[in-house]
């Protein structure tokens, strides 16, 4: 971890330059989860929400979120995704979380952490959108990444 690169000589924000990197594959996985009531998750597995499909409609949701990213994180590159790809399963306990993992590839100059986690963060806000109306005490996150690969920084896996 070297110096804050997206400051300028002034102290303000700059976007990095990132010209003289070289192009690779890169990638990166991230989880979220939302953790909803016994009732959403039959309503979710049963079809029964109002307002449609909830995991089509996140799935969707959390793909064009990552094609949007540097429009709403300042700093971030706009990249050519070469792929996006949500999944789903469900954590059932003592409680019902949807795991939501988001996946986003690329060949450029830096990675697709950020993608991956706007991905996953878009997906679990439109679980809460669509399942709000059945119950508002849904709890979010944590969302993290659990791997990136490629670039100069070398492969990160969460322990």
């Amino acid at each position: 971890m070297g110096e804050f690169t997206h400051f300028n000589e002034q102290g303000r924000a700059k976007m990095v330059d990132i010209s003289d990197k070289e192009a690779t594959v890169r990638t990166a996985r991230v989880q979220s989860r939302v953790i909803v009531t016994k009732e959403i998750y039959e309503a979710i597995q049963g079809g029964n929400v109002q307002k449609g499909d909830v995991l089509s409609v996140a799935q969707v949701a959390g793909i064009m979120a990552a094609k949007k990213t540097p429009d709403i994180v300042p700093m971030c590159h706009p990249l050519p995704l070469k792929a996006i790809d949500i999944s789903f399963d469900w954590n059932i306990g003592e409680s019902y979380e949807l795991l939501i993992e988001a996946f986003v590839k690329t060949k450029g100059n830096t990675g697709v952490e950020m993608e991956a986690l706007t991905a996953a963060s878009a997906v679990a806000l439109t679980v809460y959108d669509m399942c709000k109306a059945i119950d508002k005490g849904m709890v979010l996150g944590p969302t993290y990444l659990l791997e990136k690969q490629g670039g100069r920084s070398g492969d990160y896996r969460k322990v």
